[in-house]
């Protein structure tokens, strides 16, 4: 059927993987990130994306969000090969996912409200009125207290803006949700609180999870399955307790070494006086 007589909703799959990446391929110049990496994030999963440094997590990220183009292989989203989808489904995949980059991203001379009701703005067509009582909403569901909403960023503690970003990666109500290193720079108390709100969030609105950290305790706490970077592909996709018993040398040095046992000691914990 031709797809002007297609709704949104018809444009996308609805029941297959999420993400589906097949034979990626990344270079800059003569230096290959990436080589035939190939990787799946099922619907309603919660997938943490770890490796050393140079690995290529954002690189990755920013392929699979459009923000690159690879020099081989396909991205899938919602079923979509995200190099020959037309204007139209690349707008329907833009609204249901949201993005919350590492910095946040936040527009410095807008506030919290008109970052949330950006995105709103773009891709809708409520009301000033109507934009700006679901941007309050979004604040209320990061857990920023109501007088944050009139707040600039440079206004805004480290975690604030942490939730501020959140909240306007949550303004359309995406299905997809892709985070940059969310806890970086957040205070341990301050990490676990986020760690605690991705989960809940992901389960109270059925959110697909794409996650980049490395941050042990997150992995521990929150992730179904994570995907481990290197030697240029994606070397094992499994839960954190199936990884420590890996034989791969940099996936026992990341699990087994003194930090890796410290937050699997901590989660055990956790796990045994709930």
């Amino acid at each position: 059927m031709d797809e002007a007589h297609l709704s949104d909703d018809e444009l996308l799959d609805a029941e297959g993987p999420a993400i589906e990446i097949r034979g990626l391929t990344n270079a800059f110049g003569d230096h290959v990130v990436h080589q035939d990496l190939d990787l799946t994030v099922r619907r309603g999963e919660i997938l943490g994306v770890v490796g050393g440094s140079g690995a290529g997590k954002s690189v990755l990220l920013n392929t699979v969000i459009g923000l690159r183009q690879p020099q081989a292989g396909s991205v899938k989203v919602f079923g979509q090969d995200l190099q020959t989808a037309s204007r139209r489904r690349w707008s329907a995949i833009e609204r249901r996912w949201g993005v919350l980059f590492q910095s946040g991203a936040l527009f410095s001379n807008l506030t919290v409200r008109e970052n949330i009701a950006a995105p709103m703005f773009e891709h809708t067509k409520l009301s000033r009125k109507e934009i700006y009582e679901l941007a309050e909403l979004k604040v209320a569901l990061v857990g920023l207290r109501p007088g944050a909403a009139s707040l600039k960023p440079a206004e805004l503690s480290g975690g604030m803006r942490k939730r501020a970003g959140l909240a306007r990666a949550l303004a359309l109500d995406p299905e997809l949700l892709f985070l940059d290193e969310p806890t970086a720079g957040l205070d341990p108390i301050g990490a676990a609180a986020f760690d605690e709100l991705i989960k809940d969030l992901s389960q109270t609105l059925d959110l697909t999870v794409f996650l980049i950290t490395h941050d042990l305790d997150t992995l521990y706490e929150i992730t179904d399955q994570v995907a481990v970077l290197a030697d240029k592909h994606v070397v094992a996709t499994a839960p954190v307790q199936k990884l420590e018993r890996s034989d791969h040398p940099w996936i026992r040095e990341y699990f087994l070494g003194p930090r890796g046992r410290a937050a699997a000691a901590a989660q055990s914990k956790a796990e045994a006086e709930a």
